[in-house]
């Protein structure tokens, strides 16, 4: 059988909870339901010149010539399934992983090779609703796709050295990281602010916004900050428990120093604000150079 040297989108794309599914619902049914998450998912890809290599099960193997059509497809999948299912009243979540890379193509469509086996990895990672793919599938997309990511976590994958660094594409409007909701309520408690200085700019957070305040590079963040060592979603705060709480999701970590005397880093981990100080994204907090640093105050 005749084999070609390709580069390659591979996609894996499954229902998630499909064991409770059938136990619930019984074989037919469940069978029915799935039959026509994969129907859907065929179509899109179809759409996006994509092929369909096979179907597993619940789950659906495609490849496509150029990572922007694999991940445009996975956004409009996810987009479709979580709009529902056509004559179906039960709603239904997958998860997809993907990757462009070197693969071997082989005669009847068909694909193995190093593309295969980190997709798949993706596709372990990934949960429902979520899309995962790699940072060097992310630097192929365009700039609204690259807008859209934001870096989630790093992985081993059998016979590579080095660890691969995870992105998640967040194809969602209403997503957490950059849904604003605001509500009012007679029975709220006192008000509470955080207000955010950077370079000028002024962000005042209000405690009844019930909102995600997202800070980074990315062109979609609530504050704007194009430094060194930023990332594309480089940290967010709530308000939670009575508090203005930041997590950082960056690559570099954040740097606060309070104006009480208090140096913190953190890494994938959340802290409460208190007081007034500085933030640093990527970058040790130095007086001595304010310019890239958010001052915050909380009142």
């Amino acid at each position: 059988m005749a084999r070609e040297n390709v580069e390659v989108a591979v996609m894996f794309a499954d229902v998630t909870g499909s064991t409770k599914l059938y136990e619930t619902l019984g074989d037919e049914d469940a069978n029915r339901i799935i039959g026509k998450v994969l129907d859907v998912m065929s179509k899109v890809t179809e759409m996006y010149q994509g092929f369909v290599i096979k179907t597993i099960g619940d789950e659906i193997m495609c490849r496509f010539s150029s990572a922007n059509d694999c991940v445009r497809a996975a956004k409009d999948i996810q987009e479709e399934i979580s709009a529902g299912i056509q004559g179906e009243t039960i709603s239904i979540s997958i998860k997809v992983g993907l990757h462009f890379g070197p693969a071997i193509l082989m005669e009847d469509g068909d694909v193995f090779g190093d593309a295969v086996n980190v997709a798949a990895r993706m596709a372990s990672i990934a949960k429902g609703d979520q899309i995962i793919t790699t940072e060097d599938t992310i630097r192929l997309l365009d700039a609204d796709l690259q807008d859209m990511s934001r870096q989630f976590d790093k992985t081993n994958v059998k016979g590579k050295e080095e660890e691969i660094v995870v992105y998640q594409v967040v194809w969602e409007t209403s997503d957490d990281v950059t849904r604003i909701e605001i509500v009012t309520s007679e029975d709220e408690e006192e008000i509470r602010y955080l207000t955010l200085d950077f370079r000028g700019e002024q962000n005042r957070i209000s405690s009844n916004d019930k909102r995600t305040f997202v800070i980074g590079r990315g062109v979609q963040s609530d504050l704007l900050c194009q430094t060194r060592l930023a990332s594309r979603t480089h940290a967010i705060i709530e308000f939670r428990r009575g508090k203005f709480l930041l997590t950082d999701q960056s690559s570099n970590g954040t740097f606060i120093k309070t104006d009480d005397g208090e140096n913190i880093f953190l890494r994938r981990q959340e802290l409460m604000l208190w007081g007034s100080g500085y933030i640093g994204l990527g970058e040790e907090v130095s007086k001595e150079d304010p310019a890239d640093l958010i001052h915050y105050v909380c009142e």
